[in-house]
């Protein structure tokens, strides 16, 4: 008995944290924050004027990674700006 409530225990703590990582993608992207170089360089820059998104300020730029959109600086990957798909 105390095995299957051990083990209904352990799975509803994996479900949980499984949905909390669906549920908040790249939590760590916010303002003042800094990308990581590895999700910037799989990154693509995009057109912001195709997406409907702000003029990058001198040295920052969009860029699209796992359908998400961060604008960074492109030297530092300080983070001004993240529009973050819910839907993932």
């Amino acid at each position: 008995m105390h095995s299957k409530l051990t083990a209904a225990a352990l799975t509803a703590v994996l479900a949980l944290a499984a949905g909390a990582a669906v549920a908040a993608p790249h939590p760590e992207w916010h303002k003042g924050a800094k990308i990581a170089p590895a999700d910037w360089g799989r990154g693509q820059q995009v057109d912001y004027h195709a997406h409907h998104l702000s003029a990058p300020p001198r040295g920052y730029e969009w860029r699209e990674v796992d359908g998400n959109y961060v604008l960074a600086a492109a030297a530092t990957g300080l983070i001004a700006a993240a529009i973050i798909d819910s839907g993932q």
